[in-house]
């Protein structure tokens, strides 16, 4: 039995081209934005409300050397371990107080290209998301 995992597997749209940097190390690394999809009927209108969540990806190795080449709409499947940091931020307007946050985002362990998913009426989500505001 395992006493600790930390695995988080997503299905979802890039949000625009993965970039590829180098760090201080001189190793390359990948990062792209993928938007994945949860909806509800809402019981008071009957009608679908769907929400997008923006997942920041960052690839090493052989995995940023296939992740380099993806592109914003590739239909994609992440799995990976998800990894925060805290930064400092400054808060509220005209004040100067310094507050903690948290940045997530997901260490990926293996990056899959996938067919795109048929679209049909019944499947809004099949609809690749804009990446206006891609994180």
């Amino acid at each position: 039995m395992t006493l600790y995992e930390n695995k988080i597997v997503l299905k979802g749209f890039v949000g625009k081209d993965a970039e590829s940097h180098t760090s201080q190390q001189q190793k390359t690394f990948v990062v792209l934005s993928l938007a994945t999809k949860s909806g509800y009927k809402d019981k008071q209108t009957g009608e679908w409300v769907n929400r997008t969540e923006w997942h920041h990806i960052v690839a090493f190795g052989k995995i940023a050397d296939y992740a380099k080449d993806l592109k914003k709409g590739d239909y994609v499947e992440v799995e990976g371990k998800l990894r925060s940091s805290e930064f400092n931020a400054e808060s509220g307007e005209g004040k100067k107080a310094t507050i903690k946050r948290r940045a997530w985002e997901v260490r990926a362990s293996i990056v899959r290209k996938l067919a795109p998913p048929a679209k049909s009426a019944e499947n809004s989500e099949a609809d690749p998301t804009d990446g206006e505001d891609a994180a």
